[in-house]
């Protein structure tokens, strides 16, 4: 027993995973690709905060991005200036526009040989040059970018502000500045030139790190999909255009599960980007359910708060609520014109609130009827109890009977004779002298 115990023990010892050298550097190199947008703004600031969570050494942002949106950049860059881990830029392609930015907020910048940097003017979603103001906050951005590296503002101006003059750098007014490798070494723009991943770190000291790629996982590309601006008024649209096609379609079919699936997408990217909470989910729940107690409870109280929470869920569902705001906009824009077409050129009705409103008719046909009928007078005889102007009353048999005219004068004790009933309407016309003998005789 003794002797399986210490070979126990030995095992256990061995299988044990040997632990990291307590010396050894940790590195992050977090990918900065594409285009910038607030998915990728969710994912950097993820990695970021997992590397101040293991200590590391030192953060290398891989960067290959044409630019793209102004507040995710600024975004992007705040969680790498906030950072006390030291943040190297390695473009290792292309940091234009937004990424420029972004580099520049960096601790360090180092550069492939092929590599650029700059041409970082803010543009439209329609492609047009954005308004004086717009270019304006911008130009102050980029400038504040360069004091983190002591560097010269101007040529970060110039890559905004083709007014500026540098013919030496290929950028004469009326161009905006990109600087290669070389001219951004050459002003300062970058520490070095280097070939590859393994050559920078040579140059930071860090060539025996151990270095985590933080790798963008299945969902963290989805949620870049999703919650792109131009992509999030397409899934609101599509789902308001999916749940009211289906309102005009019996059952439950394809329009029904393609706006469900589009406003799930819609909650899901958002959230797994960090952009949303489960409040905004939960708060679009209670909406629906509110919008569907509606139909059973009368008022209209339900049913408006229902809207407004589901209103509310999807506008704080991002971070910038007038572009959420834009967004819903034309959401509902399309749902209002899909219902005009289906109402007014298709003839569609909602099918599913044939259940919610009587259609029976209590008809006489059917064997309902309001009050008595007398269609047992029909035919009948009697006198003039009183003048009919056309309307009076009149005696047939023992019975007082309320009768008009067909439209003309009948004196008292004048003759009658019932020719119409009408539920309760009974209608008589004067008997003539020959007319009351031959009843008489006949």
């Amino acid at each position: 027993m003794r002797r399986f115990l210490s070979v126990l023990f030995f095992v256990l010892i061995f299988i044990q995973p040997l632990p990291a050298s307590g010396d050894q550097d940790t590195v992050y190199v977090i990918p900065l690709k594409n285009e910038v947008e607030k998915g990728l703004y969710a994912f950097i600031n993820r990695a970021v905060h997992e590397a101040e969570a293991e200590g590391a050494k030192a953060i290398i942002l891989d960067i290959d991005t044409p630019g793209g949106f102004v507040d995710a950049a600024d975004d992007i860059a705040q969680v790498i200036t906030e950072t006390k881990i030291k943040t190297v830029a390695f473009v290792n392609k292309d940091a234009l526009s937004a990424g420029a930015y972004i580099a520049l907020n960096a601790d360090e910048i180092y550069m492939t040989p092929n590599a650029s940097m700059g041409a970082a003017a803010v543009i439209n979603q329609d492609g047009t040059a954005a308004d004086q103001k717009a270019q304006s906050a911008w130009l102050a951005k980029m400038k504040s970018a360069t004091e983190n590296g002591n560097r010269d503002p101007l040529y970060a101006m110039a890559m905004v502000d083709d007014s500026i003059d540098l013919p030496e750098y290929d950028a004469p007014k009326g161009k905006l500045l990109t600087l290669t490798a070389k001219n951004a070494e050459e002003v300062g723009y970058a520490e070095g030139i280097v070939q590859n991943l393994e050559e920078l770190l040579a140059k930071l000291g860090l060539e025996d790190a151990n270095v985590k790629h933080v790798k963008e996982s299945f969902a963290d590309r989805l949620a870049r999909f999703i919650t792109h601006p131009v992509i999030v008024p397409i899934l609101l649209s599509l789902g308001s255009l999916g749940l009211i096609v289906e309102l005009y379609t019996p059952g439950f079919g394809l329009a029904g599960i393609t706006g469900l699936v589009s406003l799930l997408l819609f909650f899901y990217g958002h959230y797994i980007s960090g952009l949303a909470g489960l409040e905004s989910l939960l708060l679009f729940l209670l909406g629906v359910i509110l919008v569907i107690a509606e139909l059973f409870i009368p008022g209209g109280i339900a049913g408006f708060s229902g809207l407004g929470l589901i209103i509310v869920s999807i506008l704080i569902a991002g971070e910038n609520v007038w572009h959420m705001a834009i967004s819903l906009f034309i959401a509902i824009t399309a749902g209002i014109l899909t219902m005009v077409i289906m109402m007014k050129f298709f003839g569609k009705k909602i099918t599913w609130l044939n259940k919610l409103v009587l259609r029976d008719a209590t008809t006489t046909e059917k064997g309902y009827v309001s009050n008595p009928s007398r269609t047992d007078l029909l035919g009948k005889t009697g006198y003039a109890l009183t003048p009919l102007r056309p309307a009076g009353t009149v005696a047939i048999g023992n019975e007082r009977i309320d009768a008009v005219t067909e439209g003309g004068f009948i004196p008292e004790n004048a003759a009658v004779k019932v020719i119409e009933v009408e539920g309760v309407r009974v209608v008589v016309r004067e008997m003539k002298k020959d007319q009351t003998d031959k009843e008489v005789t006949g």
